[in-house]
């Protein structure tokens, strides 16, 4: 890794020292330069454990990628860095329940305290959170929360007047090895969110823009506004001019490769 290389990526030109507020700084400059998305399980390219790997798709190619790639590689970062910094398992919330161990990956970083970082879920937290508080924390208009103790804790959200869990993880530590069974999953189960749906998401300074499937999404100071993308042309430009990512070659509106010849399925 070339580290100058990847703080170049992000836009990052502050300290390197490894502190609680060089990350919170890390932590939002990656959120706003690098997307969470899963364009290549559409594409039909496997996406391996590897940090070379994640590397050269996000560093050199720049592009984004999902929880695994994003965090394992951030959290690469962060230990080159100079930061203390642990891999932990989530499960992601759905219908009220908890997923499968290995659901997620986020990012155990002490500093001289313990912080929850995670540029891998899409629209969340844009500055790490303290483990060991439940104090809330307002971020772009949304609020969250840790609760819990002892080895795990549940990240939350409000909603209205409510709190909803986004997903529940365990402070034992984890090797990157061990998500293998459920990224493969991801790429390969009927039963997969990402099997179902192309995802393209990016924060913005003044809220956040999203390509899923066939419909753009921007949201600009909690207004949320939809449609639907006109074309392949089109969705290839705004991949390029909203994303910072050249889709030439490779993408189509549905998330299947763009070739010259015949559509490959």
């Amino acid at each position: 890794m070339d580290e100058h290389t990847y703080l170049e990526r992000i836009g990052y030109r502050g300290s390197r020292e490894p502190s609680t507020e060089t990350l919170r700084q890390l932590h939002r400059a990656h959120l706003l330069a690098v997307p969470f998305e899963s364009l290549d399980i559409h594409l039909g390219q496997p996406i391996v454990l590897s940090l070379p790997a994640f590397y050269e798709k996000i560093v050199e190619r720049r592009r984004g990628g999902f929880c695994y790639e994003l965090n394992g590689l951030f959290g690469w970062l962060l230990g080159r860095l100079g930061f203390a910094v642990t891999l932990l398992s989530a499960r992601v919330f759905t219908a009220a329940q908890p997923g499968p161990e290995f659901d997620h990956l986020v990012l155990l970083i002490e500093t001289g305290e313990r912080l929850l970082a995670d540029v891998g879920f899409g629209d969340s937290f844009l500055e790490p959170l303290r483990l060991d508080t439940e104090e809330v924390s307002v971020q772009h208009g949304s609020s969250y929360r840790l609760t819990g103790s002892g080895q795990e804790r549940v990240l939350q959200r409000r909603q209205g007047s409510d709190w909803e869990p986004r997903y529940v993880f365990s402070l034992t530590p984890r090797h990157l090895a061990e998500f293998s069974a459920m990224c493969q999953y991801h790429q390969t189960s009927p039963d997969s969110i990402f099997r179902r749906m192309s995802i393209c998401s990016l924060a913005t300074t003044g809220g956040r823009i999203t390509l899923s499937n066939d419909r753009l999404i921007t949201t600009t100071g909690g207004v949320r506004e939809e449609r639907v993308v006109a074309g392949d042309d089109e969705f290839r430009a705004l991949l390029q001019d909203q994303f910072g990512m050249d889709p030439r070659g490779w993408a189509r509106r549905d998330g299947r490769p763009w070739c010259h010849g015949p559509h490959v399925h």
